[in-house]
């Protein structure tokens, strides 16, 4: 068994960026610029996006956010992103979902200059992503693939079983997955809740990548000898033990589904960080096509 480190291979990944930026500044060039929107005061939202600009901070790009009341209309927010959208200093940036109830996130995902669209979520990026074209990757697909092709995982010929069928992971997941190239050539099922007898698929699969959000769902006898694991589900669990009062809990029954595994992902330090690695490749490609 073999560990897939989301840690390791991002710090890798941001050091790689940092020196590129060091050497546009050299070149008398502006820095790549990444904006970020919150509206309202979410726990987990306000961390992901303070790592956001942490990251930001490290490999030397400019950072923006904007934090809104939850209260702002649709109206209101879709006027900021087009202020947003018309700044020719800001490459990239996103808004952080979810969003609150009263706003259509459809509406905004689409007010979004698909050109600036950093997340990938735009219908124009998901259509050229399943196109094998140029574009905006969503990022946690863009990491588990950028995982698996550093750590030279094949998946060519290979079964691989997503669980989910969310547009964030599961479904960017199967096109990725099956498209023809290193990583991919790989046969797709997407398995979801609606999926009868699911741990028939998961015992033939060479490769499972789950994005549930049920934690320890994935059990020892649902695999097979040899599989290839990518948990993707984080979940907070209550745990007595922990100063906390919590811990962070994947898809996956790791300390027993290890024991099969040829690689896995942990939860945390897999997927995770290579997300958050993944955000700056995206602006540092839109940075590029700016500056061309």
């Amino acid at each position: 068994m073999q560990i897939l480190d989301g840690i390791k291979l991002s710090k890798e990944i941001k050091n790689e960026i940092k020196s590129l930026v060091e050497s546009y500044k050299e070149q008398g060039k502006r820095a790549p610029h990444l904006g970020a929107i919150l509206v309202g005061n979410d726990g987990a939202s306000r961390t992901y996006v303070d790592n956001k600009i942490k990251d930001c901070k490290f490999v030397g790009f400019e950072s923006s956010e904007l934090i809104l009341e939850d209260t702002i209309s649709q109206e209101e927010l879709i006027a900021k992103i087009q202020e947003w959208n018309n700044d020719a200093n800001l490459d990239g940036f996103i808004v952080q979902l979810p969003l609150p109830k009263h706003i259509d996130q459809e509406a905004v995902i689409n007010a979004i200059d698909p050109n600036k669209d950093v997340d990938g979520f735009h219908p124009m990026n998901f259509g050229k992503m399943a196109l094998e074209m140029e574009t905006f990757l969503p990022a946690t697909p863009y990491g588990i693939m950028e995982m698996l092709e550093r750590y030279e995982v094949p998946t060519a010929g290979k079964h691989t079983v997503v669980i989910g069928r969310s547009r964030i992971v599961g479904r960017p997941m199967s096109i990725l997955m099956s498209k023809n190239g290193n990583p991919g050539n790989s046969t797709v099922t997407i398995t979801h809740s609606k999926t009868e007898d699911l741990a028939k698929y998961t015992k033939e699969a060479d490769i499972v990548i789950t994005a549930l959000g049920v934690p320890e769902f994935l059990k020892a006898d649902m695999v097979k000898d040899g599989v290839v694991i990518v948990d993707v589900g984080i979940t907070r669990v209550d745990d007595p033990t922990s100063p906390k009062g919590f811990k962070l809990a994947g898809d996956v029954d790791f300390e027993n589904v290890k024991e099969k595994a040829s690689w896995i992902t942990p939860v945390p330090g897999g997927v995770g960080p290579m997300t958050r690695a993944m955000l700056l490749k995206n602006t540092l490609l839109a940075y590029n096509r700016n500056n061309k």
